[in-house]
């Protein structure tokens, strides 16, 4: 079975920075697209960033370009999203996800693999 764990979510003031980790078990890094969600409260779920497989495109939601940074040790099987000038509208249940074939951020039913979310929270 294909198990995602994220974790690294936490309580920061604007500005601030997080570092959330995806630690995966029962695929290989390497063969899946593998990136990130996120759910604000009362609001759909939003892809965050993805990175593809093979030829390894990464994919940023405009929201979050050139403050957050996707990066993977597939030996390891675990994913990183590096969060810096993290703002209030930034808090939300992030998820990390897979999918066989391809990343698909705009859909929130297109990646196959779902883990359990990490709370980030961020004040204002």
């Amino acid at each position: 079975d294909v198990q995602l764990q994220a974790s690294g979510g936490g309580l920061v003031q604007a500005g601030g920075f997080l570092r959330l980790s995806c630690a995966g078990s029962g695929l290989r890094f390497d063969d899946y697209a593998i990136g990130w969600f996120r759910q604000a409260p009362g609001k759909e779920r939003e892809g965050v960033s993805c990175i593809s497989p093979g030829d390894g495109s990464i994919y940023y939601a405009d929201s979050v370009k050139g403050r957050f940074t996707i990066s993977s040790d597939n030996a390891k099987n675990t994913m990183y999203l590096q969060m810096n000038g993290l703002k209030p509208e930034d808090t939300a249940v992030y998820y990390c996800v897979a999918d066989p074939v391809r990343c698909v951020l705009h859909n929130q039913y297109g990646m196959d693999f779902w883990g359990k979310g990490t709370q980030v929270t961020v004040s204002s």
